[in-house]
């Protein structure tokens, strides 16, 4: 899921007209030219409106911050306004207050600290994020793996099970920053930036301002970056970009004096030194450092905290740090637990083996178990109820597929939470009801007792197969065209002058919404009228409203359809020689003229007769 947001996000790019400046963002950033008027970018009408869209498509997008409004509001405005008001604010910007929520730490008494900013502070942040990550990227450590475009947990987890595997490293070294979000030095990350190569001091003094934020109970910060902000995923990896390249140095891009003929034989050289062969494998501010003996891994363990403290003025957590023997015991990396285990017909005689956390398991028992109790006590959401608890299981499947002994700690924990469901739900459930496509899709070579609440079907909870994860392909790339053609093909099926002809020109004193849900349908439709099938063109294109707005209809992407001025005129059409003459002119079927009578009948009219 989060996978197909990341390509969406792309499409984003591509569909407002930014792709090309992002891409020579990166260029520019991968050949170290400092990037100095960042702002003008920033504040663009295209990438206003392209940070109203991601934004938009968020989940947290409702949320409210102290001044309670949140995404409906700034729908509501025209895009001439929106940008103003950007533009307006970061001309001598003042952070918004902050609200401060806590939400509880797994299995413990502790809360974690988040922070919500106003709508329009993400959508500034967001505006900023846009312009920056091309440039970031460019300088990123392969090995960093979390918030970036097209990388993933599962990316994290292939590339650990291949240095265990291929590498034969089996001591590892787990570094826990006590309070990392929250210790961050303003004053490093800011020439850290600085030094990436974003030479904008206007921005960098917004950034900075961004930071000190006022926080609703606590004042002004002097340090750490409000997990909760847009852009504080992308300071952390600017933060912790500096430690992936230490370690990086001391094996992996290590700077030879001697030029080797090719990788492998420069390892094999190198192995004859008194180098440290390490390998880092990050995701934000968890990772670990994979090394060949118990020796290597000791030194970079007080070498690691050691860095730590005097480059970045981080603390570490000595209790939660340590070193791992992974052929005697496991370590755990974002919900998973790896080790190695002998095995004779490998080149190292050992092979990684994985499976899900204990914590993970305690906790999906723990969620499940809501589900289904609230699924006992509700009386009229329950097919909802279902939906969810399904969801939450889909969820599970999708990210603890990865691990090889998943199957077998699904069914132990199905046989746990069966027995729940039954004594539970016993009274309400029943062997008969209808399976929808998602489920035979998902689930229906599966041979498991079904169960059906309201005829709905409840997921089963062991209905997981093991997918080997796969590492990061290098030429995947989000601001590169070859990079971009490995993820998807480009838009073949839309008229690519048509959708630019849109992007330029919004329907004027129409809201933000409307005009950016117009694109969103044209390019869902392929460009084509959505009862006709006929390509939309300048001039012959209409978006209709399928509940008027005076009786309440408003411009939400599901109120909303594309069609060509012809049909437009036959759904409103009253008198009997305009609506005769439009439908010879579009030589419509019987087909067609349902659909039509179907969007006639939301505005009280009488049905076409054919």
């Amino acid at each position: 899921m989060a996978l197909n947001l990341k390509k969406k996000r792309l499409r984003h790019n591509e569909f407002y007209d930014m792709q090309a400046t992002l891409d020579q963002l990166y260029q520019d950033s991968l050949n170290n030219r400092e990037t100095s008027d960042i702002m003008s970018l920033i504040t663009s009408r295209e990438n206003v409106r392209l940070a109203y869209r991601n934004i938009k498509r968020n989940g947290g997008s409702l949320t409210k911050g102290v001044n309670k409004t949140n995404i409906i509001n700034i729908a509501d405005k025209n895009i001439d306004e929106l940008v103003s008001y950007v533009r307006k604010r970061l001309q001598n910007f003042q952070p918004h207050s902050i609200k401060r929520v806590y939400i509880p730490k797994d299995f413990s008494e502790e809360r974690r600290p988040l922070g919500i900013p106003t709508i329009e502070d993400r959508i500034i942040q967001q505006c900023i994020l846009q312009i920056l990550e091309p440039i970031c990227e460019a300088k990123f450590h392969k090995h960093s793996y979390g918030f970036r475009p097209t990388r993933s947990a599962h990316h994290a987890i292939a590339r650990t099970q291949h240095l265990m595997n291929t590498n034969g490293l089996h001591y590892v070294v787990d570094i826990d920053i006590k309070g990392f979000f929250d210790n961050i030095n303003h004053g490093k990350l800011l020439r850290q930036i600085w030094n990436i190569g974003i030479r904008d001091k206007n921005l960098i003094s917004v950034i900075s301002k961004m930071l000190k934020a006022n926080i609703i109970g606590e004042g002004r910060m002097d340090k750490g970056t409000p997990q909760g902000g847009i852009i504080s995923p992308l300071l952390s990896n600017i933060v912790l970009n500096e430690l992936d390249w230490w370690i990086s140095s001391q094996w992996e891009t290590f700077q030879s004096k001697k030029t080797y003929s090719n990788k492998g034989k420069q390892d094999r050289e190198l192995k004859k030194t008194r180098l440290k062969e390490v390998f880092i494998v990050r995701y934000a501010d968890d990772f670990k450092i994979f090394c060949r003996d118990i020796n290597v891994a000791k030194r970079m363990f007080s070498a690691t905290k050691m860095w730590l403290k005097e480059r970045l003025g981080l603390e570490v957590s000595n209790k939660k740090s340590k070193i791992t023997n992974l052929r005697k015991n496991y370590t755990e990396f974002l919900g998973f637990k790896l080790k190695v285990t002998p095995r004779a017909n490998t080149r190292h005689g050992y092979a990684s083996i994985s499976d899900v956390s204990d914590k993970a398991v305690r906790k999906m028992k723990i969620n499940l178990k809501k589900s289904i109790k609230t699924i006992q006590y509700s009386k009229e959401h329950k097919k909802l109820e279902v939906d969810r608890m399904n969801s939450k299981i889909r969820g599970y499947h999708n990210y603890y597929k990865a691990a090889t002994r998943v199957n077998i700690t699904f069914v132990r924990m199905n046989f746990v939470l069966s027995k729940v469901i039954h004594n539970r739900l016993k009274s309400q459930s029943s062997n008969v009801g209808t399976e929808s496509k998602t489920y035979n899709k998902l689930y229906g070579q599966y041979k498991f007792k079904k169960i059906f609440i309201d005829g709905k079907p409840i997921f089963p909870i062991a209905g997981i197969k093991l997918e080997i994860p796969k590492n990061f392909k290098k030429d995947i790339n989000n601001f590169t065209k070859e990079g971009r053609a490995a993820i998807h093909n480009s838009l073949k099926a839309v008229d690519s002058e048509m959708l630019v002809y849109l992007l330029k020109n919004p329907v004027i004193n129409e809201s933000v919404e409307f005009n950016d849900n117009r694109i969103s349908l044209f390019v869902a439709q392929n460009g084509k009228c959505a009862i006709s099938g006929q390509p939309l063109t300048i001039g012959r294109m209409h978006t209709h409203h399928k509940k008027p707005r005076n009786s309440g209809g408003t411009d939400k992407y599901s109120n909303l359809i594309i069609v060509s001025n012809f049909v437009h005129t036959l759904i409103h059409a009253t008198k009997e020689e305009t609506i005769k003459r439009y439908i010879n002119l579009e030589n419509l079927s019987l087909k067609q003229i349902d659909k039509i009578n179907v969007l006639r009948k939301l505005l009280k009219l009488q049905p076409i007769v054919a």
